[in-house]
């Protein structure tokens, strides 16, 4: 006992143990965790998510090859709102070439959704999968909708 007191008095006299606390870098937030209405949006858009875009964009978001498009680090996911909103709200009849592979399979119109859910959904595409960008805004997708014939 009186052995273990001194190696301890020693140890620590000679700075072989440190009681300061250790430096450790503050964890790095996430854009979701800086945000609380992009968390919230994106919370959100995981259900519009499984609920109606899963079964053809899988739960991976890698798409179905030759048939329904990936939206894993795409142009069409990480770039213009206004045009995925419009895929989204109008669908898309065309095939469509994404990184050299071609996607045939029609995409209904969702138009049934309401503004908040199509960019809670586009939020969450935009922020799932590996992809990371800005959310959409309900007043983009109510923009894009304007445009549509009624």
């Amino acid at each position: 006992m009186i052995f273990k007191q001194a190696f301890l008095a020693l140890a620590l006299a000679g700075g072989v143990l440190s009681l300061q606390a250790q430096h450790r870098p503050a964890p790095k937030k996430t854009a979701a965790k800086a945000d609380p209405a992009m968390a919230a949006s994106i919370k959100r858009g995981a259900v519009v998510y499984k609920n109606v875009c899963i079964t053809c964009h899988q739960a991976d978001g890698g798409g179905v090859p030759n048939m329904n498009p990936p939206l894993i680090k795409t142009q069409y996911v990480l770039g213009d709102k206004a045009r995925l909103a419009h895929i989204v709200l109008a669908g898309l009849a065309e095939p469509i070439e994404i990184d050299g592979n071609d996607y045939k399979q029609h995409m209904p119109a969702q138009n049934y959704l309401t503004d908040q859910q199509v960019a809670d959904v586009l939020t969450y595409v935009r922020n799932s999968f590996g992809n990371k960008a800005s959310a959409v805004q309900v007043a983009e997708v109510k923009a894009v909708r304007a445009t549509l014939p009624k």
